[in-house]
């Protein structure tokens, strides 16, 4: 089965305005049967790309995402377990153009994972992150920090008045899922220069989030909050978040998603299923 999914859609963020909540509900029964799988795109100065997540045992058994772009994070899908192939194309060309990097990643049901291409153009590479779906004690949040900005090579990011989310994070790594309180907080991102940003960051009770620390296109940094699961009997539950604030202007990145026929947001195309295999 192949399913195509549009990635194409600019976010336009004033303050700290919320464009848009999209939820694709999957439930822990799906879970069970199966792997979720979710695709992005961290790398600044690469130019959009198709992704194509092709299962070794059944090539039919396909993903196709056009015109991923920088700061672009794909909902989660469901995948049998077993080996995969993810590769990144050009966007816009033809299936049988060689691709401009792929890799490998065996799925195991019940788990989760984030494909992601990653650091500069000249080395760029894929890279796969495990995400732990683990729900938060009751009353609290979970919280990682992606680094995504190439403009600072190591970051130090806290929450202002909250626990330290990472110290020295270099540019295309992760940090570790912390407990936080839930609430309005205002994180605070050090260079190697000192203070390169603090921006907005809303985190409910019972979910679990990635931040991803973006380099925005005016320059300056901006951030992307994307939720990983939460507690409203889902899981994920798929909806996004997006901030800019401190020296952010607007979001570099672009997220979007059609589900069905029946919402957008800003924009996306998910362009329909069926059989076939990629020649």
């Amino acid at each position: 089965m192949t399913r195509f999914m549009g990635l194409r859609a600019g976010l336009a963020v004033v303050g700290v305005t919320v464009l848009g909540v999209l939820a694709v509900g999957l439930t822990p029964a799906a879970a069970a049967d199966g792997a979720f799988l979710r695709l992005a795109h961290l790398s600044p100065d690469t130019p959009e790309v198709d992704v194509y997540v092709v299962s070794v045992s059944d090539p039919a058994d396909t993903i196709v995402l056009e015109g991923v772009g920088y700061g672009a994070v794909s909902e989660y899908q469901t995948v049998s377990g077993g080996t995969y192939t993810i590769s990144m194309r050009p966007a816009g060309a033809a299936a049988s153009t060689p691709p401009v990097i792929s890799t490998t990643l065996n799925t195991s049901p019940g788990n989760a994972y984030t494909v992601a291409g990653v650091g500069v153009f000249d080395d760029l590479g894929l890279t796969v992150l495990d995400d732990d779906l683990t729900l938060p004690p009751a009353g609290q949040s979970r919280v990682r920090v992606v680094q995504a900005s190439a403009s600072e090579p190591e970051l130090d990011i806290s929450v202002d008045g909250g626990p330290t989310l990472g110290t020295d994070v270099a540019f295309a790594t992760t940090t570790g899922y912390t407990t936080v309180p839930p609430g309005n907080w205002t994180l605070r991102v050090d260079g190697t220069a000192g203070l390169a940003a603090t921006l907005p960051l809303t985190v409910e009770a019972g979910g679990v989030y990635s931040v991803l620390v973006l380099d925005d296109s005016s320059g300056g940094l901006t951030v992307v909050t994307r939720v990983d699961a939460a507690s409203s009997g889902t899981v994920p539950v798929g909806s996004v978040e997006t901030g800019a604030g401190g020296t952010a202007a607007r979001p570099a990145g672009s997220l979007g998603l059609l589900a069905g026929a029946t919402m957008l947001v800003v924009a996306g195309t998910l362009a329909g299923r069926r059989r076939a295999a990629l020649r």
